[in-house]
């Protein structure tokens, strides 16, 4: 999804030109990850297996796994982000939709936590050296090992309250979504059953936090914009994933969202951001 959509009420780039159909979906093609494809981190294992045997739900030294009850989200701090360029603009609602997308990028057999924050530095430096945007664009991120963790500056912040930090993961629809990017391309090859789970995990944690139905409220990128993210095997799959995340939901309770801490920024514009998805 590195090539998602814009940011900012009128989709121009910070030098004010205007961004059009053409520009997102042929310019600006996977935002980078391209380039990140040929990154010996990434490409050294675009030929592994889909699945690996699934390690332990807690465990493997520092590595933490992802459950609704007792949500584990590895914070920018823990992976290393940089600063970004402005405060991420955090809206005093929930969102409506959680969009699933995919990064398109090599299907990587490294399950480590050392890889999974890699990940989103290397994401975060083409969003913002290459691009120039301010930050990463999407809220949340899940390695395939499973690894979940804070995108976008604010989101773990504001998802706790029950607000919605403004990412740039779906043209014309930032204001209104949350976006999950899940680390590998799925135009084909099955999702790991470690990112699958967390995947499931983690949309319980955000509708039971933001009170949404998972039967409607889970969406692909392309059911947004025109293009193949999250994949034709991970798209294929939403229908049992609202339906996993719905079983899951009655077998306990919601929590409460946090106590807002009124920090919600004052980012008045912000910067284009395609989706990682489009390579497909």
């Amino acid at each position: 999804m590195i090539a998602h959509s814009g940011e900012g009420a009128d989709d121009r780039e910070r030098t004010g030109r205007l961004v059009t159909r053409r520009s997102v979906i042929g310019g600006v093609v996977g935002a980078g990850m391209l380039e990140m494809l040929s990154w010996g981190a990434f490409h050294q294992n675009e030929a592994m297996a889909d699945e690996l045997p699934a390690g332990p739900h807690h465990g493997a030294g520092d590595r933490v796994m992802f459950t609704a009850e007792a949500p584990h989200v590895y914070t920018r701090a823990q992976w290393n982000a940089r600063a970004p360029r402005r405060p991420a603009k955090v809206r005093n609602r929930a969102p409506d939709h959680i969009i699933v997308h995919h990064t398109a990028t090599a299907n990587s057999n490294d399950r480590s936590l050392a890889h999974a924050f890699a990940l989103s530095r290397a994401i975060q430096n083409i969003h913002m050296r290459k691009n120039h945007w301010d930050d990463t664009g999407q809220q949340l991120t899940i390695s395939r090992g499973g690894i979940v963790m804070e995108g976008r500056n604010r989101s773990l912040r504001a998802i706790r309250a029950g607000d919605l930090v403004v990412g740039a993961q779906v043209l014309h629809h930032n204001q209104h979504t949350i976006g999950i990017e899940n680390e590998g391309t799925y135009t084909s090859r099955a999702v790991p059953g470690s990112l699958w789970r967390s995947l499931t995990e983690v949309c319980v944690w955000l509708c039971r936090m933001y009170n949404l139905d998972p039967a409607s409220a889970i969406v692909g990128h392309r059911d947004y914009n025109n293009t193949s993210c999250p994949g034709d095997a991970l798209y294929a799959r939403l229908p049992a994933l609202r339906r996993s995340v719905a079983d899951r939901m009655e077998s306990a309770p919601s929590p409460q969202p946090s106590p807002s801490t009124g920090d919600n920024g004052d980012d008045s514009w912000l910067p284009l951001f395609p989706s990682l998805g489009d390579l497909g």
